[in-house]
Protein backbone atom coordinates (compact mmCIF):
# COMPACT_ATOMS: atom_id res chain seq x y z
CA UNK A 1 0.00 0.00 0.00
CA UNK A 2 2.98 2.39 0.61
CA UNK A 3 4.73 1.90 -2.95
CA UNK A 4 0.87 2.89 -4.32
CA UNK A 5 0.79 6.00 -2.02
CA UNK A 6 4.13 6.90 -3.44
CA UNK A 7 3.64 6.89 -7.24
CA UNK A 8 0.29 8.84 -6.46
CA UNK A 9 2.34 11.57 -4.72
CA UNK A 10 5.54 10.98 -7.49
CA UNK A 11 2.54 11.43 -10.21
CA UNK A 12 0.61 14.49 -8.33
CA UNK A 13 3.81 16.32 -8.05
CA UNK A 14 4.44 15.91 -11.86
CA UNK A 15 1.29 17.29 -12.61
CA UNK A 16 1.57 20.18 -10.62
CA UNK A 17 5.27 21.21 -11.54
CA UNK A 18 3.55 20.82 -15.28
CA UNK A 19 1.00 23.32 -14.67
CA UNK A 20 3.14 25.76 -12.65
CA UNK A 21 5.35 25.80 -15.84
CA UNK A 22 2.71 26.51 -18.61
CA UNK A 23 1.05 29.15 -16.40
CA UNK A 24 5.00 30.41 -15.65
CA UNK A 25 5.63 30.15 -19.53
CA UNK A 26 2.12 31.78 -20.58
CA UNK A 27 2.41 34.77 -18.17
CA UNK A 28 6.03 35.99 -19.18
CA UNK A 29 5.20 35.38 -23.04
CA UNK A 30 2.19 37.09 -22.95
CA UNK A 31 2.92 40.19 -21.04
CA UNK A 32 4.25 43.09 -22.91
CA UNK A 33 6.01 46.68 -22.56
CA UNK A 34 4.27 49.49 -23.96
CA UNK A 35 6.78 51.80 -25.16
CA UNK A 36 6.80 55.15 -27.33
CA UNK A 37 9.20 55.41 -30.68
CA UNK A 38 11.73 57.51 -28.53
CA UNK A 39 11.99 54.98 -25.62
CA UNK A 40 12.56 52.16 -28.27
CA UNK A 41 15.78 53.22 -29.00
CA UNK A 42 16.99 53.30 -25.65
CA UNK A 43 14.91 50.62 -23.62
CA UNK A 44 17.89 47.74 -22.88
CA UNK A 45 16.79 44.21 -24.57
CA UNK A 46 14.19 45.72 -26.61
CA UNK A 47 14.75 43.13 -29.61
CA UNK A 48 13.90 40.52 -26.76
CA UNK A 49 11.20 41.68 -25.35
CA UNK A 50 7.08 41.65 -26.56
CA UNK A 51 6.65 45.54 -27.15
CA UNK A 52 3.58 47.46 -27.49
CA UNK A 53 4.66 50.91 -29.85
CA UNK A 54 1.90 54.39 -29.91
CA UNK A 55 2.38 56.52 -32.85
CA UNK A 56 0.44 57.99 -36.01
CA UNK A 57 0.12 56.40 -39.07
CA UNK A 58 2.06 57.83 -41.97
CA UNK A 59 -0.49 58.81 -44.67
CA UNK A 60 0.25 57.28 -47.75
CA UNK A 61 2.63 54.91 -46.07
CA UNK A 62 0.66 51.89 -46.00
CA UNK A 63 1.03 49.08 -48.12
CA UNK A 64 -0.27 45.86 -48.59
CA UNK A 65 1.61 42.91 -49.69
CA UNK A 66 1.57 39.16 -50.17
CA UNK A 67 2.38 38.20 -46.51
CA UNK A 68 0.62 41.23 -44.69
CA UNK A 69 0.63 44.82 -44.72
CA UNK A 70 4.18 47.32 -44.27
CA UNK A 71 3.18 51.07 -42.89
CA UNK A 72 5.11 53.59 -40.98
CA UNK A 73 4.38 55.02 -37.34
CA UNK A 74 5.02 58.58 -36.52
CA UNK A 75 5.09 60.11 -33.18
CA UNK A 76 7.13 63.56 -32.84
CA UNK A 77 10.11 63.98 -34.77
CA UNK A 78 10.36 59.98 -34.74
CA UNK A 79 9.51 57.40 -37.36
CA UNK A 80 9.38 53.66 -36.73
CA UNK A 81 8.76 51.22 -40.06
CA UNK A 82 6.07 48.12 -38.76
CA UNK A 83 5.14 45.08 -41.03
CA UNK A 84 2.31 43.30 -39.66
CA UNK A 85 1.96 39.66 -40.01
CA UNK A 86 -0.97 38.86 -38.11
CA UNK A 87 -3.82 36.39 -38.89
CA UNK A 88 -6.74 39.06 -37.53
CA UNK A 89 -7.74 41.47 -40.56
CA UNK A 90 -7.03 45.26 -39.37
CA UNK A 91 -9.11 47.78 -38.21
CA UNK A 92 -12.05 49.64 -40.53
CA UNK A 93 -10.25 52.54 -38.75
CA UNK A 94 -6.71 51.90 -39.39
CA UNK A 95 -6.25 54.63 -42.47
CA UNK A 96 -3.85 57.37 -42.63
CA UNK A 97 -3.58 59.67 -39.87
CA UNK A 98 -5.03 57.27 -37.39
CA UNK A 99 -3.85 56.70 -34.47
CA UNK A 100 -2.23 53.27 -33.82
CA UNK A 101 -0.86 50.65 -31.27
CA UNK A 102 1.20 48.05 -32.94
CA UNK A 103 2.35 44.92 -30.71
CA UNK A 104 5.02 42.77 -31.84
CA UNK A 105 8.84 42.43 -31.58
CA UNK A 106 11.36 44.82 -32.92
CA UNK A 107 14.22 43.46 -34.91
CA UNK A 108 18.02 43.95 -35.18
CA UNK A 109 16.97 45.65 -38.84
CA UNK A 110 15.15 48.25 -37.14
CA UNK A 111 11.39 47.51 -38.46
CA UNK A 112 9.00 46.53 -36.04
CA UNK A 113 7.12 43.29 -36.59
CA UNK A 114 3.76 43.63 -35.10
CA UNK A 115 1.34 40.46 -34.73
CA UNK A 116 -1.07 42.89 -33.78
CA UNK A 117 -2.46 46.06 -34.48
CA UNK A 118 -4.98 47.80 -33.07
CA UNK A 119 -6.44 51.57 -34.49
CA UNK A 120 -8.84 54.56 -33.33
CA UNK A 121 -9.21 57.57 -35.25
CA UNK A 122 -11.10 60.24 -33.04
CA UNK A 123 -12.97 61.88 -35.90
CA UNK A 124 -15.01 58.76 -36.38
CA UNK A 125 -16.51 59.06 -33.74
CA UNK A 126 -17.93 62.48 -33.45
CA UNK A 127 -20.89 64.48 -35.28
CA UNK A 128 -20.32 65.11 -38.90
CA UNK A 129 -19.25 69.21 -39.42
CA UNK A 130 -17.95 69.69 -35.59
CA UNK A 131 -14.59 70.14 -36.88
CA UNK A 132 -15.83 72.56 -39.38
CA UNK A 133 -18.24 74.52 -37.26
CA UNK A 134 -15.36 74.97 -34.58
CA UNK A 135 -18.04 74.10 -31.62
CA UNK A 136 -17.64 71.62 -29.05
CA UNK A 137 -19.97 68.43 -29.91
CA UNK A 138 -22.64 68.21 -26.69
CA UNK A 139 -24.46 64.67 -26.18
CA UNK A 140 -27.55 64.20 -23.48
CA UNK A 141 -25.18 64.34 -21.14
CA UNK A 142 -23.26 67.71 -21.98
CA UNK A 143 -20.10 68.59 -23.39
CA UNK A 144 -17.83 66.09 -24.74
Amino acid sequence: MRAAQWKFGIALAVILAAFAWLAFTGIRDSKSYYVTIAQLQTLPQAHQRRLRVSGVVVPGSIQHTGAGVNFVLEAGNNRLPVTYVGTDPLPDTFVGKAKAIAAGHWLENGTFRATGVSAKCASHYEPKGVRASGKMPTTTAGTM
